[in-house]
């Protein structure tokens, strides 16, 4: 990955060659949205911008013909999500924006697909009684229709902030980049720091609890606004982890296991975030650690 990155870093010429080459190949558009980051991150959006729009045209063309806007909402996701890292250098500011790009995610794919979403949506509805059974059957008519009328917003919203969960780990395999070639070790040090204070925490458990009984098309903020307190809640982890200087096999195992049973520990990943804002487990040691991943300066 190293090598790749100097390859990207060597010039104009190969920068876009790498952000438009992978957004032509529709399983590498994250990769192509990682090195669009890098640049913006490391040469600010002036040089970055001619790179970007070259990398834009396969990504267009993938969702005119091939009817996929994923590599042109997380090139774009991304892209403005580098954008707040370089002017804040906080990522707490950068995953709460995570939470906008995914409202506006939602919004486009409300709108282009909403018919598809619909089909989907229906097609759930007639299997839910054998889903649920006891539990659908228990709830009234009233109840059944308006749990019907949040599925297609969900919907929306999980598939949004999946493509949201991307931008930020494409911006995350970016800012690595970063570190790595100009200050190794930064990008470790900036994560493992990552804790999201109280008060924004409340608001976006309070968006996730109450979204769906302030409007059925608020919904979607419940799995879009889950995003930053999943990534803190990795952060906390992997700060635990380097404080007590604990074996990387644990880190794996989280891995392989939140893969695994991502219904169990994405939510107790939200948790442990929640937790830590209210308590702070790594106390006021990561702050005499944190660096910048900037290398600059």
């Amino acid at each position: 990955m190293r090598a790749l990155a100097e390859f990207i870093m060597r010039g104009r010429m190969q920068a876009t060659l790498v952000v438009a080459g992978c957004a032509t190949l529709p399983l590498l558009y994250w990769l192509g949205a990682a090195a669009g980051s890098l640049v913006l991150l490391r040469r600010g959006l002036t040089d970055a911008l001619g790179v970007l729009s070259l990398g834009l045209l396969p990504a267009l063309i993938w969702w005119l013909y091939a009817d996929d806007p994923r590599a042109l909402l997380v090139l774009l996701g991304s892209s403005g999500l580098a954008l707040v890292l370089r002017a804040s250098e906080s990522w707490v500011r950068t995953l709460l924006v995570s939470v906008v790009i995914g409202v506006v995610f939602s919004v486009v794919l409300g709108a282009a697909f909403a018919a598809q979403i619909e089909m989907l949506a229906q097609a759930l509805i007639k299997v839910m009684p054998a889903l649920l059974g006891e539990t659908y059957k228990q709830l009234s008519v009233d109840e059944q229709a308006r749990f019907a009328s949040l599925i297609a917003p969900v919907l929306t919203g999980l598939i949004a902030a999946l493509l949201q969960i991307v931008s930020v780990l494409s911006l995350i395999v970016g800012r690595h980049w970063q570190a790595l070639l100009y200050n190794p070790g930064g990008f470790g040090r900036e994560f493992r720091a990552i804790r999201i204070p109280l008060g924004p925490a409340m608001l976006l458990l309070a968006l996730m609890l109450l979204g769906p009984n302030l409007g059925a098309q608020l919904a979607m903020l419940t799995p879009l606004c889950s995003v930053p307190l999943v990534f803190a809640g990795l952060a906390l982890i992997h700060g635990l982890v380097g404080q007590k200087r604990l074996a990387g096999f644990w880190l794996v195992g989280l891995y392989v296991t939140l893969l695994l049973f991502m219904q169990l520990i994405y939510p107790l990943l939200v948790v442990l975030a929640i937790v830590d804002s209210l308590i702070d487990f790594r106390g006021r040691h990561v702050s005499k650690d944190t660096d910048s991943a900037n290398g600059e300066g």
